[in-house]
């Protein structure tokens, strides 16, 4: 399985309210619930306004669109780095997964998922 790294750095922060963010941008992620709104996006494009901020991540998205039926190709990205005691982020999408590492990591992460047998193209 091929994994491709996102080209820019990535932050996970928390806003009071939407109107602050710019919609247009990618890659951008928003989790709304009834107790927060939380965003993931390149961390140039974070507004300045945040409730709570994590920067110097790096992503990882799964190559291709992933069908429903499929299981435990999170799982077993997961499960690899966890081993290595390497946290990660998941994001799922309709199509696909993408998976956040911190920056000071991510090159262990990349040599985990190589030996277990996954494809990083950076």
């Amino acid at each position: 399985m091929k994994l491709v790294t996102l080209p820019q750095a990535l932050s996970v922060y928390q806003v009071a309210d939407l109107k602050t963010i710019d919609v247009t941008q990618q890659p951008l992620f928003i989790g709304v619930t009834d107790e927060e709104i939380s965003l993931v996006s390149a961390t140039d494009r974070v507004p300045a306004d945040t409730l709570n901020r994590e920067d110097d991540w790096r992503g990882l998205k799964i190559e291709g669109v992933l069908d429903f039926s499929l299981v435990g190709i999170l799982a077993k990205i997961a499960s690899l780095l966890a081993d290595a005691q390497i946290s990660i982020f998941a994001i799922s999408t309709y199509n696909t997964d993408y998976i956040l590492i911190k920056s000071d990591r991510y090159d262990d992460a990349v040599a985990v998922l190589q030996e277990g047998g996954y494809t990083v193209v950076k």
